[in-house]
């Protein structure tokens, strides 16, 4: 089992792993365009040659990068593959703050992850969440490393509610 960095020739496994947690609302739609277009952004785990697990890191900028699209083929589960992808991906974090938004804070507070606003990264919601069908009854909790998940001072605090 290795974990390695995806190639264009990976994009339909990747599209076929995603796809497969998209229905429950899990994970959100890529399509094999966007992979493709994206195919830096992720790894991948590989058993045998075959693409059993994925996940990509966006960067958003210079200090902000997401971690998402983390899925590991239902056969392949509890073998630590996720970790493993996960670890990868903070490694090509490079010190840059890490957020991510999830259904399972447990699994990425063992990294240390720490749970913050989601209003925190107005980035995520330009690129996905304003497109999702759950944007109003939101279930992921939003998380974070780095500087993103330290407690806003309370100066901080009042000019970002000020600001909206």
């Amino acid at each position: 089992m290795s974990i390695r960095n995806a190639l264009r020739a990976d994009a339909d496994a990747i599209h076929g792993l995603i796809a497969a947690h998209v229905g429950d609302g899990t994970l959100l739609p890529r399509s094999v365009a966007e992979i493709r277009r994206d195919i830096r952004d992720f790894v991948v785990a590989e058993k045998a040659g075959e693409v059993v697990g994925c996940g990509a890191l966006h960067v958003y900028g210079p200090r902000l990068t997401e971690i998402r699209s983390i899925t590991v083929r239902q056969d392949h589960v509890r073998r630590g593959l996720g970790r493993s992808i996960v670890r990868a991906l903070l490694r090509r974090a490079r010190g840059r703050d890490v957020c991510l938004f999830t259904r399972a804070p447990a699994f990425f507070a063992a990294f240390g992850f720490q749970v913050i606003d989601r209003k925190r990264v107005p980035e995520k919601f330009y690129k996905d969440c304003r497109l999702c069908p759950r944007r109003h009854a939101c279930d992921e909790t939003a998380m974070a490393i780095g500087e993103l998940a330290l407690p806003l001072h309370r100066e901080a605090r009042e000019l970002e509610v000020q600001a909206r």
